[in-house]
């Protein structure tokens, strides 16, 4: 195996075997902090870290040279859309944001944005699960994103489980087909993101894979068939 996958794999099973405890002793010293919210930020960091390591990674493998490769995780600035001023029925509502129209945008980012000779070519969302209401949320603004950047921009959905249903969870088939209820959601938007699952099994809401009794583990076959879809993705930018 890869020596830098041997490393993701350590890695990835110090962290979640660790999560829970550090949780806990976070939760005595903070009492403000619910320790099911330092659980999903435990989890959120491993997941960010993953992705940028198997892109990394990705990029190796293609032969590229590391200085053209950057994430940068500033916020993109989205203008407002001038046609929506016509709807707008009050005179001086519509004067007052006419008059200071460069005030008015609206931040976004994704958890990763990757950039090749500083160009954006990919945004990246990164979850510990993804179930399809945070897929509403995650297509809005990666909607956002390709309206104020690049039509060509690649999307990726990157997460450890599956709570999609359909077949997002069996990672090891040659082919995923999806799901009913997220390939509907998907054709609203004029976005067609990636989704990689590192993790086989649907979650399940009460198996936390933190716990001892329901821990999963990162194989190499997953990063290895992860690292050939990004290599997919990227290999465009050559």
């Amino acid at each position: 195996m890869d020596e830098s996958l041997k490393k993701l794999i350590y890695l990835y099973d110090e962290s979640v075997k660790n999560i829970s405890s550090k949780a806990k002793n976070l939760e005595d010293k903070e009492k403000k902090r619910a320790y099911g919210g330092i659980v999903r930020a435990s989890k959120g960091s491993l997941v960010e870290f993953l992705a940028e390591e198997l892109i990394k990674i990705s990029w190796h493998q293609l032969g590229q040279k590391k200085d053209r490769l950057a994430f940068i995780t500033e916020k993109i600035k989205v203008p407002l859309d001038q046609k929506y001023l016509n709807k707008i029925k009050d005179k001086d509502i519509r004067e007052y944001i006419e008059k200071n129209i460069s005030k008015f945008y609206y931040g976004i980012r994704s958890d990763i944005h990757v950039f090749i000779d500083e160009t954006f070519v990919v945004a990246v969302e990164c979850k510990a699960y993804t179930e399809n209401a945070m897929l509403k949320r995650i297509l809005v603004d990666f909607t956002l994103l390709k309206k104020s950047t690049r039509k060509d921009l690649d999307f990726i959905i990157f997460q450890l489980e599956s709570q999609l249903t359909g077949d997002y969870s069996k990672i090891y088939k040659d082919k995923i087909l999806g799901s009913s209820s997220t390939h509907t959601i998907i054709s609203q938007f004029d976005v067609q993101p990636t989704i990689i699952t590192l993790l086989e099994g649907e979650r399940v809401v009460n198996k936390a894979i933190h716990t001892k009794e329901f821990y999963k583990s990162l194989e190499k076959e997953s990063l290895e068939k992860c690292v050939n879809t990004l290599n997919d993705i990227l290999k465009k930018y050559i």
